[in-house]
């Protein structure tokens, strides 16, 4: 299948004082990467909120952190979907710089109503187009 990828240049926000990128801001990065895959798709997540009354947010997330980034740095951060379930997702997601992989992580993403925040299934048009980026 294929997998998606986003650029990210590491600010000097991203960074903690040791000069290196703090923790959690790499999950900032892959939910970016998750963002413009859904966008690239032609998937808004506020239009899918409106219009398919859904949200998607993270159940949960393994992450190992192999190599550290720093400030300027050009990585690029790449989604694949290893899991496409009725009303949940599972990605699988690294960081790399020049081809190193810096962090990797799997993350759960559930599919909710908006207003009942119960699960709700993915709309099957979507769900096919995901499937698109499946291991």
């Amino acid at each position: 299948m294929k997998k998606f990828t986003w650029p990210i240049r590491v600010y000097y926000e991203d960074t903690d004082a040791g000069g290196v990128v703090f923790y959690a801001n790499y999950l900032k990065f892959f939910e970016r990467a998750r963002t413009e895959m859904l966008r690239a798709m032609g998937y808004e997540q506020d239009e899918l909120r409106a219009t398919e009354g859904i949200i998607f947010v993270v159940r949960s997330v393994q992450v190992d952190y192999l190599s550290p980034a720093r400030f300027n740095e050009q990585l690029q951060t790449s989604v694949e979907v290893s899991l496409a379930k009725k009303a949940s997702l599972t990605f699988e997601q690294d960081i790399t710089r020049n081809g190193d992989v810096l962090c990797k992580g799997s993350v759960r993403c559930a599919c909710l109503d908006a207003q009942t925040m119960r699960p709700k299934a993915i709309p099957e048009t979507l769900f096919r187009a995901l499937r698109a980026y499946n291991k």
